[in-house]
């Protein structure tokens, strides 16, 4: 069976679910990777309101579509970041922000990701998507040369904050997948696999697979797909391009916004980057996952809706079901039955 092809909402945030998943129904999507923002999935009225969560599914399954994952992105970011300001409080609840003290906004940040995966539980699911956070990320470029203890204990306080989140997460079986991503605790191979050591290889903490992110770093991201498949709860489809020459901004963007001519990198609409996703199909096929390939469409040159049609139409044009034969076994077969 095809694997499920979703759209992630939180780039449409701004579009009420009840106008966004027709759209979706019509661009070729099986389901929402529904963000716990906008008016998509609210975390509390599912848990206290009643008849709220069937209001929303059903909404969904009158346009012919699932739900595999929710996301819980936006107030993750404040769990275990170095510095809580105004750029927090722009996307977290106003319950989580409260009066903007850092650490109140932190502890309240982790508790509304227990209650999204609360949410989870009560709609059926078992996976989360998310951020992290990080309390070391302005560490990432060694000037002044970082002092090794400094950047462990980054890695051990995202443990003791994210540990009794996780614990929680195990007990309702649902599963944490980190977006590995620049400001994250993890953003490459190296830094996940200590996070995942600080983490004490927590069964619920695992990735959400974006090669996206991978790509302008120049990071190997089918390696990473290899090495870490056991750990892979949850695939993003975003694709990404960069520059074969040199640019006035480097990969570090120059403080430019995205679609700025200047930058060496950005963001595509799904199979115009660089992203080799037949490479990542391929390895999916050889690990055995089949849960959904969720397109998180950003493209600052393209209509979004174009965009997401023409992206859920590349999903299904790139993903194939695996081989269920050994070719060279076939030779013995015929020769077994007496074929020339």
């Amino acid at each position: 069976m095809p694997r499920p092809v979703t759209l992630f909402t939180g780039q449409w945030a701004d579009m009420p679910i009840a106008e966004l998943a027709p759209k979706a129904a019509s661009w070729g999507y099986d389901g929402l990777e529904l963000a716990t923002w906008g008016d998509h999935l609210d975390v509390g009225r599912v848990l206290d309101e009643d008849g709220y969560a069937e209001r929303q599914m059903a909404l969904l399954e009158e346009n012919g579509l699932g739900v595999w994952a929710i996301s819980c992105h936006l107030v993750g970011q404040a769990v275990a970041d170095a510095i809580i300001d105004g750029r927090h409080k722009a996307i977290v609840p106003a319950h989580v922000w409260g009066d903007g003290d850092a650490e109140g906004v932190r502890q309240r940040a982790a508790a509304e990701v227990v209650r999204t995966a609360e949410a989870a539980a009560k709609l059926g699911l078992d996976v989360v998507t998310g951020f992290t956070g990080s309390p070391i990320w302005h560490l990432f470029y060694s000037w002044p040369p970082n002092l090794p203890e400094d950047v462990e204990a980054g890695f051990q306080e995202t443990a003791r904050r994210w540990t009794p989140v996780l614990d929680r997460f195990q007990e309702l079986g649902v599963r944490f997948a980190l977006e590995v991503h620049p400001s994250e605790i993890a953003f490459d191979g190296p830094s996940w696999e200590r996070a995942l050591d600080a983490m004490d290889g927590h069964p619920a903490f695992g990735i959400n697979f974006d090669p996206s992110h991978f790509g302008y770093q120049n990071a190997d991201y089918v390696r990473f797909l290899r090495d870490h498949a056991d750990r892979v709860f949850h695939v993003h489809m975003k694709d990404v391009w960069w520059s074969s020459v040199r640019t006035e901004a480097g990969i570090l963007g120059g403080h430019t916004e995205f679609g700025d001519a200047r930058r060496s990198w950005d963001f595509r609409s799904l199979g115009r980057g660089k992203i080799d996703f037949e490479a990542i199909v391929r390895e999916l096929n050889r690990v055995g996952y089949d849960g959904p390939l969720s397109v998180e469409w950003e493209d600052a040159g393209m209509d979004r809706e174009h965009g997401a049609a023409e992206a859920a139409a590349f999903v299904r044009r790139v993903d194939f079901p695996p081989s269920d034969v050994v070719f060279d076994a076939q030779f013995a077969k015929a020769s077994e039955a007496g074929t020339p």
